[in-house]
């Protein structure tokens, strides 16, 4: 494992813009996101939410062709510094897509995945390594005496805890989830829910959801972002504690969407 000093996981994003090409897509983002809590980012399709989200562990890197200005802290450390290592930001920002990929092997071998890359070759110490991960994920009951088993093997839901265990694998102290229960039937969605309510106490959480009640139930500050045309970029409309945002919004256009008047 990648050896680095214990932190807490929290964020700072000062004037943000992500620009694809010469198109900004999101403009001017600042806000402050806290360790060991659900931030929610909510808004309509296209609002650069996932744009976002992917900024927080650089995968816009990824890409080609996209710009990132403004700065995003993590623990204090900017992370598009030149110093900053992107691999080593995303062993410290782990994350979950909208379908769950797991990688064709055992669930086993999954999980092990992340901390073998990083130099973990102990059978004894993967053993456990993959136990917590999967316990943290709620799935080591269901799977214990099948980590043989191929991971393709497992229903969708199933599959989707299984990637958040390979995330929490390498012990990250933030895990981004791009609408991780969006694909899953009503008992796995919960079962998700679930998950991210335990994690939360020992790691950040930034979740992307378009379910409004989902947000409600499992964040504890919830992030509204607005493209109001095409030829504008995305914004942040307001953020704020949860149960505020959701009976007491300060702006009209959070409450348009919340209530369901456009969106």
């Amino acid at each position: 494992m990648v050896e680095r000093t214990q932190t807490d996981g929290a964020f700072e994003l000062v004037d943000v813009s992500v620009s694809y090409g010469n198109e900004m897509a999101v403009g001017g983002v600042t806000m402050s996101i806290p360790e060991h809590a659900v931030t929610a980012l909510i808004g309509p399709s296209g609002c650069g939410k996932s744009t976002l989200l992917r900024c927080l562990n650089r995968m816009n890197d990824e890409l080609g062709d996209v710009t990132v200005d403004g700065t995003i802290l993590l623990d204090g450390q900017d992370i598009y510094a030149r110093t900053m290592d992107p691999v080593e930001l995303r062993i410290r920002v782990g994350q979950v897509f909208q379908k769950p990929n797991p990688f064709p092997m055992s669930i086993y071998d999954n999980v092990a995945y992340g901390p073998r890359t990083h130099g973990l070759r102990g059978k004894a110490e993967l053993d456990a390594v993959v136990e917590e991960s999967l316990k943290r994920a709620a799935l080591w009951n269901e799977v214990k005496d099948a980590l043989k088993k191929h991971a393709f093997e497992l229903s969708g839901g199933q599959q989707q805890r299984l990637c958040i265990a390979r995330a929490l694998a390498t012990e990250p102290e933030v895990l981004l989830m791009d609408e991780p229960a969006s694909a899953l039937d009503p008992i796995s969605t919960q079962q998700i829910e679930d998950t991210i309510a335990e994690l939360k106490e020992s790691v950040t959480i930034v979740i992307v959801t378009h379910n409004m009640q989902q947000a409600a139930r499992i964040s504890d500050r919830t992030a509204f972002m607005l493209r109001e045309s095409m030829d504008r970029p995305a914004t942040l409309i307001e953020i704020g504690e949860t149960r505020m945002m959701f009976t007491n919004p300060g702006d009209k256009r959070t409450e348009a969407y919340i209530t369901g008047r456009f969106g």
